[in-house]
């Protein structure tokens, strides 16, 4: 353990007052204080120097309260780490890519590698054993919205970049699954819907308090230059009209054929990836045929 996670008392969770101001004012700058609690406690329990980021904090959408819930995400270096600290680490192999595709995603002129291999070397016993992961683009990108096949900002900036990395973690925990998490890896998870139940939320517009402020200027560490903005007021506003919605339907009880036709008009699974404004329009309908009087809802 280095010095850094040493001045870290355990016990009560005092941590070093110059520790904290750097984790708070640079490394996770705009982060919640029990945010970067628990970045704190998870280094701890793996014996991890805070101070070398290894892990990032990335708000997600929680479908039971409703709200952002930060989440602590290994990076790839976490990976990187923990595979060098097994002492049977070889080395990786640089990425190997497949041909070239130029096409148009969305509107969007891009070109990207159809696949990525990346090698990892294991010592096992006296032989060094290679594990190789094979990733195809069109299966990890992420989209800039929902509704369309445009690549995000990182993935059309990084096609090869983005490709590489999640390539590289996928060989990692396919050479090390005895010490590494089976987690994705928040650069495998960039610009992605974490959940099911997150693509509404994560797909709104820009604010002030973006994923970016959480991450840092570190170009490497994967989401530092997410374009999926965390735009709260939005947030908020939905997840209240959410629960609304659950209310309603609750109290007069909506048959589930009818919320299953919402759902199906608007090609979602949940009510919480209904559309700001298709959540207004249900609930415009039940208010309507309640004062109305008609309790069938046909």
């Amino acid at each position: 353990m280095t010095q850094l996670v040493q001045q870290m008392n355990v016990e009560n969770n005092e941590i070093d007052a110059s520790v904290w101001s750097t984790l708070k004012n640079s490394l996770y700058k705009g982060a919640k204080d029990d945010s970067i609690q628990m970045v704190v406690e998870y280094c701890k329990a793996c014996k991890l120097d805070p101070m070398q980021k290894p892990v990032h904090i990335v708000p997600m959408w929680d479908k039971n309260t409703k709200s952002m819930k930060d989440t602590i995400m290994p990076g790839i270096g976490l990976y990187r780490i923990q595979a060098a600290r097994s002492n049977k680490y070889a080395g990786v192999s640089e990425p190997e890519y497949g041909d070239t595709v130029n096409t148009t995603l969305g509107g969007v002129s891009i070109s990207y590698p159809e696949w990525c291999k990346v090698t990892v070397r294991k010592l096992v016993g006296n032989n060094i054993v290679e594990f190789t992961a094979k990733e195809y683009w069109l299966e990890n990108y992420a989209t800039a919205r929902k509704d369309s096949d445009a690549p995000n900002a990182m993935w059309l900036k990084r096609p090869f970049g983005q490709l590489a990395k999640c390539a590289e973690a996928q060989a990692l925990r396919k050479a090390f699954p005895e010490i590494i998490t089976q987690q994705p890896t928040a650069e495998e998870m960039e610009g992605k819907s974490f959940t099911e139940n997150t693509k509404t939320v994560l797909e709104q517009g820009k604010s002030q308090n973006s994923v970016d402020d959480y991450l840092g200027d570190d170009e490497e560490m994967a989401l530092e230059a997410i374009e999926v903005k965390e735009n709260k007021p939005v947030v908020e506003r939905t997840a209240k009209k959410v629960s609304n919605l659950d209310n309603l339907i609750e109290l007069h009880q909506v048959p589930q054929e009818i919320v299953d036709t919402w759902l199906k008009k608007a090609q979602v699974d949940t009510i919480e990836d209904l559309p700001e404004e298709k959540i207004e329009a249900c609930i415009d309908y039940i208010k309507k045929k309640n004062q109305a009087g008609e309790m069938n809802y046909i």
